[in-house]
């Protein structure tokens, strides 16, 4: 948000202030200072004229200005009502030179998660790419997968959702298991089955983190986050089980949360040394027999571990295998 407006927002919320004591504590003129408040209400804001002088009335519920406004990390905030892909449109800006930019959607039409799977992305969710410029090699860039994942459940958690992380970047939330798996063996997936072997595990957000650079230096990351909040389940895939805010507790404040998501975010980036640690107090993986597929072949056995920068590490009974990218799926436990 441009400084100025953000400066008359910070007085507007302090309560009725005339034009001319406006246009002097900011070192404007009084058309200025008009200029200003129109332009806050085509964002939303809801500006009274009052006797006393102008006083903000209502904030708006979503939108760029809405979500910078009160936002306490560094980050230029571009929304769309819809858009293709916000990662796209954040891969666009990291090529014009931007860094610090939060695209933000209400509506994705073309979004995708890992391998090119397609991500629904209706109206009422938190569709978010942040474009970054982190001076850390290439092979550091899992950790931001990482961060994001950890403050998307930390902001879940505070809304009341008793959200966890399953590796490497899916957000979810333990329910009531809904019926047997289609398959039965020792060695098949319980779709979702949670940590105690009777709950199911329903994805509430993923992550899908690109990032170009050499090798000892990347030159951008974008981390995009698609988080279902105030969406209609029966507009997400049924196959995928879909958890969303507003079905464990009800509508949730989409600008506050977004703001907690960014904010967490940005706390962990500026301490990477952080991210393990946190991303292991919410794992949902860690200590479940899980199978891993990855290029070199299937990896199954008890994850036990995640190792800097996101590397999982799994125990096979024979040996202990780190992977470093791979879908992995839970597993019955042997009986």
């Amino acid at each position: 948000m441009q400084e100025t407006r953000e400066r008359v927002l910070d007085a507007l919320s302090e309560g009725p202030v005339t034009g001319p004591e406006l246009a002097e504590r900011l070192d404007v003129s009084r058309a200025a200072v008009w200029k200003h408040v129109e332009a806050l209400r085509e964002e939303g804001f809801g500006i009274a004229s009052e006797d006393e002088g102008y006083a903000l009335a209502e904030v708006p519920e979503f939108g760029g200005a809405a979500v910078e406004y009160g936002l306490e990390a560094p980050f230029d905030v571009e929304f769309h009502d819809s858009i293709p892909s916000t990662n796209a449109r954040a891969r666009d800006l990291a090529g014009e030179g931007a860094a610090d930019v939060a695209v933000l959607a209400d509506e994705q039409t073309g979004g995708r998660g890992r391998l090119d799977r397609e991500w629904s992305s209706p109206s009422g969710g938190i569709w978010l790419s942040l474009l970054v410029r982190p001076d850390v090699p290439a092979t550091h860039a899992p950790t931001f997968t990482l961060a994001a994942a950890v403050a998307v459940t930390r902001a879940a958690r505070e809304a009341g959702v008793d959200a966890g992380i399953k590796w490497p970047n899916d957000v979810v939330v333990s329910g009531a298991n809904d019926g047997p798996s289609e398959r039965s063996s020792d060695d098949v997936v319980v779709p979702g089955e949670g940590r105690e072997g009777g709950a199911v595990e329903r994805k509430l957000a993923g992550i899908l983190t690109e990032m170009e650079g050499e090798a000892d230096r990347v030159s951008w990351v974008v981390v995009g986050m698609g988080i279902n909040a105030n969406v209609d389940p029966e507009e997400l895939p049924s196959e995928a089980r879909p958890a969303t805010l507003s079905g464990e507790v009800g509508a949730v404040d989409r600008r506050l949360f977004t703001q907690r998501v960014v904010e967490e975010f940005d706390e962990l980036r500026s301490e990477p040394e952080s991210v393990v640690p946190a991303w292991r107090e919410y794992a949902t993986t860690l200590g479940r027999r899980v199978r891993v597929d990855t290029s070199a072949g299937e990896v199954v056995g008890e994850a036990v571990d995640i190792e800097f920068p996101g590397a999982l590490v799994v125990d096979t009974g024979d040996e202990r295998v780190t992977v470093t990218a791979g879908d992995c799926e839970h597993l019955r436990p042997v009986e």
